[in-house]
Order: structure tokens, then C-alpha cells, then sequence
């Protein structure tokens, strides 16, 4: 991972107030961490990224006025877009995929450790994207059966050989750093390659790019 200068803003989207707090109380007082602002539906986490600069948004899912989906959805399309990570109590297939197609960075669950969240909050705000294990399998698995191969694909046929390797490294789950070890190439060359490939593709992070390699194959 980077390392920043600036502390990383966090915003908290919850509709529960306890939550909230057990995510404030967690997160306060660590090095590196600063609490940007908290919302309690999915519109005030729009307005809250535009007030705050938030860096990182831990996201619910289920919130009133507009989902925690829409409101990454709506989030990522925007310039100098935060990184989302969904923090929820649900853990479905077809939410998994919905909120990582709409751009969140990672997907955890409520109940995981406070020490890995903030590991994720760090990775994610360096690029990196985070899924638990038990997560990351159940959604290769399922984009394996369902994903449609054709569109995947085509889309991919307009990258370069050289993109198309880093973007299989990203699919396999490699940092930029081991897919530059791979490849031989910089770490930098890798970065710049992955800005082109998802500027080409119009996609938004590293999840999305895995994504359309997982529904290639």
C-alpha cells in the first residue's frame, strides 16, 4: 500500500445510528483516519461526498430515500469519485455482484473484524480493492455460470497485448505491484496501463476490470 500525507475521510452511511457510532467510536483517534461526516440514506450520502471530500464511503445497503447501490452507482460516475466499500448484514450473490458492478470497491460483512475493516478502508483509499475470501469465491463462481462470455469478450478485444496482460492480472487478484513482478514491468508502467484500460473500457476501478475478465472465461 501507499503511503499518504493527508489523512484518509472517511464517511459513514448508515440509517442506524448505532451503527454509525460503533464505526465512529471504532475509527476515531487511529493514525491515518479522519471521520469526514456520517449520512443516514443514500441522497445524503451524495450531499455529505460533495460537502466533506471523503476519501472512503462505508456504505449500507439498505437505507431509505435511495439504496446504499444507487447511491455508489451515482457516486462513481462522478469526477474525483471516493471509493466505496459496502458494509451490510447481507451477503447474496445477486448483491454482491449489483454493488460491485455499480462501482463499490470492496463488500464486507457487518460482523467482520474491526481490524480488517480498517485494513480496507487503507487498501481501498491506495487502490487496492478488498473482498473477503468466502465472498470473492462465491462471486467468481457465479459470474463463471452466468456472465455473458460474448459481450465480455468483444469489449475486451480492443485492448492491447500488453493491456490485456495486466488486465488478467487484475483479474487474478494480483496488486500492482506482483503484476509488474509478473509482467516486468514498473509498478508506475502497471498504473498507467490500468488507467488506460479502464478509461478504453469505461469502467471505474480494478473490481470492475476483474469483473468483465471473470465473465470472459
Amino acid at each position: 500500500m501507499e503511503d499518504r500525507d493527508e489523512p484518509i475521510r472517511v464517511l459513514l452511511a448508515d440509517d442506524e445510528w448505532p451503527v454509525r457510532a460503533a464505526l465512529s467510536t471504532m475509527l476515531s483517534g487511529l493514525d491515518g483516519i479522519e471521520i469526514a461526516g456520517e449520512a443516514a440514506d443514500g441522497t445524503a450520502v451524495l450531499e455529505a461526498v460533495g460537502a466533506t471530500g471523503a476519501d472512503v464511503v462505508l456504505m449500507d445497503i439498505r437505507m431509505p430515500r435511495l439504496d446504499g447501490i444507487a447511491a455508489t452507482e451515482r457516486l462513481r460516475a462522478a469526477p474525483d469519485a471516493p471509493e466505496v466499500i459496502v458494509l451490510t448484514t447481507f451477503d447474496t450473490d445477486e448483491l454482491v455482484l449489483r454493488a460491485l458492478r455499480a462501482g463499490a470497491a470492496g463488500f464486507l460483512l457487518k460482523d467482520t473484524p474491526p481490524a480488517l475493516i480498517v485494513d480496507a478502508i487503507r487498501r481501498v483509499a491506495s487502490g487496492e480493492p478488498i473482498l473477503s475470501p468466502a465472498i470473492t469465491r462465491k462471486l467468481i463462481a457465479h459470474v463463471r455460470d452466468d456472465g455473458p462470455r460474448v459481450a465480455a469478450r468483444e469489449r475486451l478485444a480492443s485492448l492491447t497485448g500488453a493491456e490485456r496482460r495486466v488486465a488478467d492480472a487484475i483479474g487474478r487478484g494480483l496488486s500492482n505491484a506482483e503484476a509488474a513482478t509478473e509482467l516486468y514491468m514498473t509498478v508506475a508502467t502497471v498504473k498507467s496501463y490500468v488507467s488506460r484500460i479502464m478509461g478504453k473500457l469505461g469502467l471505474n476501478n480494478r473490481v470492475q476490470i476483474a469483473l468483465l475478465i471473470h465473465d470472459a472465461e
